[in-house]
Formats: structure tokens, sequence, C-alpha cells
């Protein structure tokens, strides 16, 4: 059957593709990786993947070339040809250490206009797909390709543009316009045969079924899906068939299958029919017991009267899957005979029993919290993504975020908080659904009734899957999170440390954001934490770093006068401590640039400025004790800190200290 838009589970163990063009990653921690932020790691794993899977298309030497000696690459195409995919390999074929991926959205509220420089990091990749865009929105965006490519230029970042096919141009852009044609679609599949493991020896053999297929001109998505089906007809296919069979078997899965299942039924009326045979769509591959029981909590669900027939005169678990055209193999999993009949009777009841949908949320909800060995998280996995794709297909993205919403609210337990975050996920990838879930994640960050784990939940998904793609989005909801955080663990107040600590353009606009509109009493645990002077003065790979830049200088100076006057110096004083130990420790000016805004900010603090100016100079007398350096150089940066309170309070001055005591080597 071939349904474009529903969610398959391809590799439980590893990547998971929902729907056409788009696949994330669903992992634990990567052990050589554990020093990146999860988000990091799972941006990297996804362009690494879609590497391994690609075949070049005609062009994609030329983009390379243009990219790298200009910056900006704009990509044409035919739909369907590897345009965006092409994109996204050309960016990660530049990734560097520093910077991020990052997908432009120009017409979201919440993200900055393409003329703002602010958008554009050191070393960014940047993503701006605008190939369904109509023609007002790529007159728009072209009238500001010209600030955007500059502001690349400058952060030596990097910029690929996906145009809609045979748009118009400006003749100053022409030379960085690059058309992509579809590569061979025999050799894509061989590929994706080749990346699930198929042998060589099989899929290099010729086959009538291949032949066919690959005759057709047909976007890259369909030729992925059928690989898949391949690899899946293998999998389950008899010891004497071979390659041509599973193709053949292939073949006949991607046929529309709706009149078979509606027939079918038809001829299964009875309520605990119907329940094995919606729970083996749901739950397909998954052992026998798992089947069997999430059977019974179909039918409770659904409040279906019970059997009074005993126990031994119950028809037995094969004979009724033999009834649904399913049995178990030798492992115990259980399986329709027919390959991908599965989606068909997903849809079948989802369309023409509409009023089942609400029980199938409360169904899954009990079943991923089932404690058998056999419920493993491939199995959770699964089924949350089969019901989600349900929710997507038919445009019901609203219900999909209720139902993640009543999951990590109502007896919320570990199993579905998972589940609420892989729905959520489902929803963020669908290309139909994603702007509607990133707009209904701010709602909930800034506005909603955090009841239950569902500020955990949107914490994962914005640290995790959010900030992956679009990290200015998820900066701005983590921020919210982080006000509003009651949690003493503060996760999101982690999670947001961590997502500015690997982008210096992110730490930027945080700072901005905080100084700019006031500083609420959560706003100053925000900003302590994040204002870690060694970033703020690390200058590997700039000529200039953040604390050399005027308006950084003045988002510090403005916070740091905030936690002065507001805060009792027990709660400052480490965070000052750090300052002064980093202006000790060799920066030389920037070092003393730490210094003059944290005298610029007790400056500022009206009648108090004499007891704050005292504080600061206490504070700089502790921390030589704990200078990681030891207490020489310390004793020279607080002797430069007295000189600039007073030279700020106006007092009678001798020379300045010695240049060992603005941080140099003694």
């Amino acid at each position: 059957m071939n349904q474009h838009g529903s969610t398959r589970v391809e590799n439980p163990q590893g990547f998971i593709h929902t729907g056409p063009g788009n696949i994330y990653f669903n992992s634990g921690a990567h052990p050589q990786d554990s020093n990146k932020p999860a988000f990091r790691r799972v941006a990297e794993d996804q362009l690494h993947w879609l590497r391994l899977m690609f075949v070049d298309p005609s062009g994609m030497g030329k983009a390379r070339a243009v990219l790298a000696g200009t910056g900006t690459v704009i990509l044409d195409g035919v739909p369907g040809s590897g345009r965006t995919s092409a994109a996204r390999v050309l960016l990660h074929e530049r990734r560097r250490d520093s910077g991020v991926f990052h997908e432009l959205l120009p017409e979201e509220e919440d993200e900055l206009a393409l003329h703002d420089p602010d958008l554009v990091g050191i070393g960014d990749q940047l993503l701006l797909d605008l190939s369904t865009a109509d023609e007002r929105q790529w007159s728009t965006a072209r009238m500001d390709l010209p600030a955007l490519r500059k502001a690349v230029h400058e952060q030596h970042a990097h910029l690929v543009v996906v145009m809609p096919h045979d748009g118009a141009l400006e003749p100053d852009l022409q030379s960085y316009r690059v058309t992509i044609r579809r590569p061979s679609g025999r050799q894509v599949l061989r590929r994706h045969l080749r990346m699930r493991g198929m042998p060589y020896e099989q899929y290099m053999r010729s086959d009538v079924t291949v032949d066919e297929f690959v005759a057709v001109e047909r976007p890259m998505r369909e030729i992925a899906d059928f690989a898949d089906l391949v690899r899946r007809a293998r999998e389950t296919a008899r010891p004497d068939e071979g390659f041509a069979q599973w193709c053949a078997t292939a073949k006949r899965a991607r046929n529309d299958r709706r009149r078979e299942v509606a027939a079918r039924v038809t001829r299964l009326p009875e309520a605990p029919q119907r329940a094995l045979l919606i729970t083996v769509s749901m739950l397909y591959g998954a052992h026998a017991d798992v089947i069997h029981r999430a059977t019974q909590l179909l039918l409770h669900a659904l409040r279906s009267p019970s059997d009074e027939v005993p126990l031994l005169q119950h028809k037995d678990l094969a004979e009724r899957l033999t009834e649904i055209s399913a049995d178990t193999g030798p492992s115990g999993h259980v399986r329709f005979a027919e390959l991908d009949y599965e989606s068909a009777v997903r849809a079948h009841f989802w369309d023409h029993m509409p009023d089942l949908r609400p029980h199938l949320g409360t169904w899954a909800a009990s079943v991923v919290d089932l404690h058998d060995p056999h419920v493993a998280p491939a199995v959770r996995d699964s089924l949350v993504a089969h019901l989600a794709g349900e929710y997507l297909r038919t445009g019901r993205g609203d219900g999909l975020a209720s139902l993640a919403e009543r999951w990590s609210t109502e007896a919320p337990s570990r199993a579905r908080l998972e589940a609420a975050v892989q729905a959520l996920t489902c929803g963020l990838e669908d290309p139909a659904h994603g702007r509607e879930f990133r707009k209904r994640i701010y709602q909930w960050c800034v506005h909603g009734r955090l009841r239950g784990e569902l500020a955990e939940v949107l914490v994962r998904i914005c640290a995790d899957v959010l900030a992956a793609s679009h990290p200015d989005q998820a900066l701005l909801r983590l921020y919210y999170l982080a006000r509003r955080e009651r949690d003493p663990a503060q996760p999101a107040l982690q999670a947001l440390n961590d997502l500015v600590a690997g982008s210096r353009r992110l730490r930027r606009r945080l700072l901005d954001r905080l100084a700019r509109y006031g500083l609420a009493p959560p706003d100053l645990s925000i900003f302590l934490r994040i204002c870690d002077p060694e970033p703020l003065t690390d200058s590997s790979g700039t000529s200039r770093t953040l604390v050399e830049e005027n308006e950084v200088q003045h988002s510090l100076t403005t916070c740091w006068h905030a936690v002065l006057a507001e805060l009792p110096r027990a709660m400052w004083q480490p965070h000052a401590a750090r300052w002064l130990h980093r202006a000790a420790d060799g920066t030389g000016h920037r070092g003393e640039l730490l210094l003059d805004t944290l005298v610029s900010a007790a400056e500022r603090c009206g009648e108090r400025r004499g007891e704050v100016f005292a504080a600061l100079y206490a504070s700089a007398r502790e921390a030589e004790h704990t200078a990681p350096g030891g207490p020489a150089r310390s004793v020279g940066t607080t002797e430069l800190l007295l000189h600039k309170i007073s030279v700020a309070q106006g007092l009678n001055l001798a020379a300045a200290p010695p240049a060992s005591a603005k941080g140099t080597q003694p």
C-alpha cells in the first residue's frame, strides 16, 4: 500500500522514518560523544545517515564547488530529484567544530528575519528550503538574500537555498544557482538495499520487477520506501525464496488494499476478531504474548462484554491469528501473511470507525505501561509511531498533541513520558504539521498549565528534537520553561545552558533577550547560569570574542547590574569569582573587560554603589584563595579591580597596576 504521510518504523534500534524526506534518530547517548549536548548528537547522526544513503545527483560536484568558493549555493531542480537531501548533505560536508545546523523559517513569528545579521553565527550551516514557496514568499526571500549572504560571508558560515523549481532569480544571484538532476533510480535503489543489509550478489542480479520499477522516474522517497519493502519481504520470506520473490512481494505490497481489508473486516464481525486485527496492525512484529495481552486491553478499553465461555473452550491464539491471515514465526513474533498489510488495516479502522480513535490513545498508554520482557522500547516506539501516523495522515495534529499532553499529565509513568516525547517528535518532523506543532509547543512553554510531567517532556522535545534543526526556536522555548521552572534539578535551565554552549550566536541572543526586557528574579538565575566567562573570552575561530562586542558588553553590564542590585552577595559571589579567576588567567585585555563590566554594573547601583563596590572588592580578596593558577595572578587582578573601582568613584589615583596585574603572564 502506498500511503504518503504514514509513519513507519524502519529500524526500531536506529533511524525512524516519519514521512517523505524526514528522518529522526532515537537512541541513547553515544559514549564517544558524551561531552556533546544530545541535540548535537541527534543532528549529526541524522545527517551522517543521510550521507550514507545518498547518491550524488547530476550537478552535485558543481554545487560543492560553488558552496566552497562563495559560502552560498542556490539549488534548483524538479520535485523529487533529491534537491532537499542534497542541500542537507552539502551542509553536513561543511560541518566544523564551531557553529550549528539551522533550518531557517523566515515566516514563523518567533524567527528572526533573513536580513537580521544575528541570524548567522560563526561556522553555522544554514538551510533555507523554499522548494514549496509561493511567488510572494520567494520574492520576499530574494529581497533579503543579499543581506543574508553578507552575514554568511562575514561569519565564515555556509548557506544552501532550495528554490522553487524554475522560479525567478535576479542576474546577480545566477552565479550561485546550480540545477540538480535526479540520479539513476537503479543506482539509488541499490544503495538503499546495500545500506539495509542486502547481499551484493542479490541486488546486483537482473530482475524484471526492478526493471519495471526503475523504468519510471520516481521521487527519491518512493525508491527508499520500495527498498525497505524489499528488505522486509526478505526477512519474512521462506528459505527457498530469493531476490526475485522478495521484489515481487514488495511490488504487491505497494498496491492499494483498502477494498481487500474492507471485505475481510466484513467477514470478521465479532469484537475479539476485530480487536486482534487492530492490535496486530498497531503492534506488527511484536511477540505473541504482547499481542494477546494488548488485545485484551483493547477489548477492556472498548468495554466489550466479557466472554463467559470456559477458558479451555476458548480459541487459542494460533487459531485466532489464522482467522485474520496472520501467524507467528519461529521466534514467536506476529506478522500478517501479506507484506505491509498492517498499514491498510490501520487506515481502514481509523477512517471508517472514527468513534474508535479516542479509545486507541487510552489503549496505547496501557500497552506502553505493560511490564513484560517482550515490551521493549522498540515495541513501544512502533506503537506510538503507528498511532501518530494515523493522526497526521488525516490532518489531526491537534488530536495528537492533546494525546501527548494527556500521556504527560494523567498518571504519567516513565514509559508514557517516552511515548509523549515520541508522539510530539512525529508531529515536529512531519512536513505538513511541523509548524503547527512548533506553535503548540511555544504556547505550552509560555502560557500552558504545566501539569504532571509535561514540563519534562517539553524540555526533552526542545533540547533533543527542536534544537537539532531550529535552535533559535528551542532557545526561546527553553528560556520560558526555565523562567517557570520549579524542579530543583532545573533541567530546563541545564538544557538552555547546553544549547548556548554550542553557539556564540545563541549565547549572544539569550544575553540580549535578558537585558532587553528587564530582569525578573527568574531571569537573574538564568543569567548567572549562562554567564560563564570562558566562552565570553574564547578567541578560537574568531578575531573578536563575545566580551569585545559592544552589544554583548551592554547586555552583560545590564544583567550584572540587576544581579548586584537585587541579589545577596552569597548568591552572586561564586559567579563573580569565576570572572575574577578568568581575568587572572592570561586573557589579557579581554580579562580586563570582564573587570570593567563588573565595575560598570556596580556603578549603576546609585546610592548603594559604595556598598556594592566594597562587596566586589571583598569577593576578589576571597577569590585569591581559590584561584586555579595560584594567588600570585589573582592578587594582581584584585589590585587592578581596586584601581578601576577608585576611578569609578573619582578618587585621587596613583599609577595604574603593572601589566602583570592585567591578566598577563607574571
